[in-house]
Protein backbone atom coordinates (compact mmCIF):
# COMPACT_ATOMS: atom_id res chain seq x y z
CA UNK A 1 0.00 0.00 0.00
CA UNK A 2 0.92 3.48 -1.02
CA UNK A 3 -0.41 6.69 0.38
CA UNK A 4 -0.26 9.01 3.16
CA UNK A 5 -3.25 11.45 3.21
CA UNK A 6 -2.48 14.93 4.31
CA UNK A 7 -2.65 15.59 7.80
CA UNK A 8 -1.90 11.95 8.68
CA UNK A 9 0.78 10.03 10.30
CA UNK A 10 0.96 6.33 10.28
CA UNK A 11 3.32 3.52 9.55
CA UNK A 12 2.86 0.16 7.05
CA UNK A 13 5.14 -2.87 7.43
CA UNK A 14 7.79 -3.05 4.90
CA UNK A 15 7.14 -4.32 1.47
CA UNK A 16 9.41 -5.52 -1.46
CA UNK A 17 6.46 -3.36 -3.14
CA UNK A 18 8.94 -0.16 -2.09
CA UNK A 19 11.74 -1.16 -4.24
CA UNK A 20 9.74 -1.84 -7.29
CA UNK A 21 7.95 1.43 -7.00
CA UNK A 22 11.19 3.62 -6.18
CA UNK A 23 12.53 1.94 -9.41
CA UNK A 24 9.48 1.92 -11.43
CA UNK A 25 9.91 5.98 -10.06
CA UNK A 26 13.42 6.40 -10.89
CA UNK A 27 13.04 5.34 -14.82
CA UNK A 28 10.62 7.70 -15.53
CA UNK A 29 12.54 10.64 -13.88
CA UNK A 30 15.20 9.43 -15.80
CA UNK A 31 13.40 9.52 -18.95
CA UNK A 32 11.99 13.35 -18.33
CA UNK A 33 14.90 14.71 -16.91
CA UNK A 34 18.25 11.87 -17.29
CA UNK A 35 20.27 14.33 -19.08
CA UNK A 36 20.77 16.61 -15.92
CA UNK A 37 21.44 13.96 -12.73
CA UNK A 38 23.90 12.98 -11.23
CA UNK A 39 22.11 9.94 -9.72
CA UNK A 40 18.77 8.96 -8.13
CA UNK A 41 18.52 7.33 -4.72
CA UNK A 42 15.90 5.66 -2.74
CA UNK A 43 16.02 7.55 0.73
CA UNK A 44 14.39 7.31 4.11
CA UNK A 45 12.46 4.92 5.71
CA UNK A 46 11.23 2.86 2.59
CA UNK A 47 14.86 2.43 1.14
CA UNK A 48 15.53 -0.16 4.24
CA UNK A 49 14.32 -3.31 4.24
CA UNK A 50 12.22 -4.66 6.97
CA UNK A 51 11.92 -1.74 8.61
CA UNK A 52 8.10 -0.22 9.13
CA UNK A 53 7.87 3.35 7.18
CA UNK A 54 4.90 6.03 6.22
CA UNK A 55 4.04 4.54 3.08
CA UNK A 56 5.18 7.39 1.11
CA UNK A 57 8.72 6.84 -1.23
CA UNK A 58 11.24 9.39 -0.85
CA UNK A 59 13.54 9.84 -4.01
CA UNK A 60 16.61 12.12 -3.85
CA UNK A 61 17.82 13.64 -6.91
CA UNK A 62 21.09 14.72 -6.76
CA UNK A 63 22.15 17.41 -9.71
CA UNK A 64 24.87 19.61 -10.64
CA UNK A 65 24.10 23.18 -10.47
CA UNK A 66 21.11 23.38 -7.24
CA UNK A 67 19.55 27.04 -9.45
CA UNK A 68 18.98 24.64 -12.23
CA UNK A 69 16.56 22.54 -9.96
CA UNK A 70 13.46 25.17 -11.41
CA UNK A 71 14.07 24.15 -14.88
CA UNK A 72 12.91 20.90 -14.00
CA UNK A 73 8.99 21.59 -12.76
CA UNK A 74 7.48 20.99 -16.21
CA UNK A 75 9.23 17.55 -17.22
CA UNK A 76 7.88 16.89 -14.01
CA UNK A 77 4.49 17.90 -13.10
CA UNK A 78 4.10 15.72 -16.68
CA UNK A 79 4.71 12.60 -14.96
CA UNK A 80 2.52 13.83 -11.63
CA UNK A 81 4.50 15.54 -9.45
CA UNK A 82 3.61 19.13 -7.93
CA UNK A 83 6.32 21.77 -7.35
CA UNK A 84 5.99 22.79 -3.96
CA UNK A 85 9.45 24.98 -3.55
CA UNK A 86 12.57 25.72 -1.53
CA UNK A 87 11.19 26.72 1.37
CA UNK A 88 9.78 23.33 2.60
CA UNK A 89 12.88 21.34 3.51
CA UNK A 90 16.50 23.43 3.44
CA UNK A 91 18.20 23.24 0.57
CA UNK A 92 16.25 21.66 -1.37
CA UNK A 93 13.41 21.51 -4.18
CA UNK A 94 10.58 19.84 -3.32
CA UNK A 95 8.37 17.99 -5.10
CA UNK A 96 5.25 16.07 -4.01
CA UNK A 97 2.84 13.31 -5.87
CA UNK A 98 -0.34 11.87 -5.08
CA UNK A 99 -3.07 12.76 -2.49
CA UNK A 100 -2.77 10.84 -0.68
CA UNK A 101 0.88 11.57 -1.31
CA UNK A 102 2.84 8.31 -2.55
CA UNK A 103 6.24 10.04 -4.29
CA UNK A 104 8.30 12.64 -2.96
CA UNK A 105 11.62 14.03 -4.58
CA UNK A 106 13.78 15.67 -2.98
CA UNK A 107 16.47 17.24 -5.23
CA UNK A 108 19.79 18.69 -3.72
CA UNK A 109 22.40 19.90 -5.81
CA UNK A 110 25.60 17.33 -5.70
CA UNK A 111 27.26 17.14 -2.18
CA UNK A 112 24.81 19.10 -0.24
CA UNK A 113 25.21 18.48 3.50
CA UNK A 114 21.87 17.08 3.74
CA UNK A 115 22.00 14.72 1.19
CA UNK A 116 25.07 13.41 2.65
CA UNK A 117 23.12 12.62 5.89
CA UNK A 118 20.16 11.15 4.77
CA UNK A 119 22.43 8.31 2.56
CA UNK A 120 24.73 7.57 5.73
CA UNK A 121 21.84 7.16 8.21
CA UNK A 122 19.73 5.25 5.67
CA UNK A 123 22.84 3.08 4.91
CA UNK A 124 23.66 2.90 8.62
CA UNK A 125 20.41 1.33 9.45
CA UNK A 126 20.47 -1.00 6.59
CA UNK A 127 23.73 -2.46 8.34
CA UNK A 128 22.83 -2.45 11.78
CA UNK A 129 19.74 -4.32 13.11
CA UNK A 130 19.92 -3.08 16.16
CA UNK A 131 19.81 0.35 15.06
CA UNK A 132 17.24 -0.36 12.84
CA UNK A 133 14.99 -2.16 15.36
CA UNK A 134 15.52 0.72 17.63
CA UNK A 135 14.44 3.35 15.20
CA UNK A 136 11.01 1.34 14.41
CA UNK A 137 10.30 1.13 17.83
CA UNK A 138 10.99 4.76 18.07
CA UNK A 139 8.77 5.84 14.85
CA UNK A 140 6.18 3.08 15.91
CA UNK A 141 5.77 4.76 19.45
CA UNK A 142 5.83 8.37 17.77
CA UNK A 143 3.31 7.39 15.00
CA UNK A 144 0.77 7.09 17.95
CA UNK A 145 1.53 9.92 19.56
CA UNK A 146 1.29 12.13 16.55
CA UNK A 147 -1.48 10.60 14.40
CA UNK A 148 -2.00 13.75 12.84
CA UNK A 149 1.21 16.07 13.59
CA UNK A 150 3.91 15.09 10.92
CA UNK A 151 5.97 17.73 12.37
CA UNK A 152 5.91 16.83 15.62
CA UNK A 153 6.35 13.37 14.61
CA UNK A 154 9.70 14.03 12.63
CA UNK A 155 11.07 16.45 15.07
CA UNK A 156 10.50 13.87 17.96
CA UNK A 157 12.82 11.70 16.13
CA UNK A 158 15.74 13.97 15.62
CA UNK A 159 17.64 12.59 18.60
CA UNK A 160 18.15 9.36 17.45
CA UNK A 161 18.89 10.46 13.42
CA UNK A 162 21.63 12.80 14.96
CA UNK A 163 23.12 9.88 17.69
CA UNK A 164 23.38 7.63 14.44
CA UNK A 165 24.65 10.45 12.09
CA UNK A 166 27.68 11.20 15.33
CA UNK A 167 28.84 7.71 14.59
CA UNK A 168 29.02 7.92 11.02
CA UNK A 169 30.21 11.54 10.57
Amino acid sequence: MLGLPEGEVFLTPWTQEWEREFLLEKEKIQKEIGDNIVEIHHIGSTAVKKLSAKPIIDIAVEINDFNEGENYVSSLEKIGYSYKGTNILPDRHYFSKGEPRTHQIHMYQSGNKYLQEQLKFRDYLRNNDEAKIEYEQLKLKLSKLNKSNKHKYAEDKTHFVKTILGKVQ
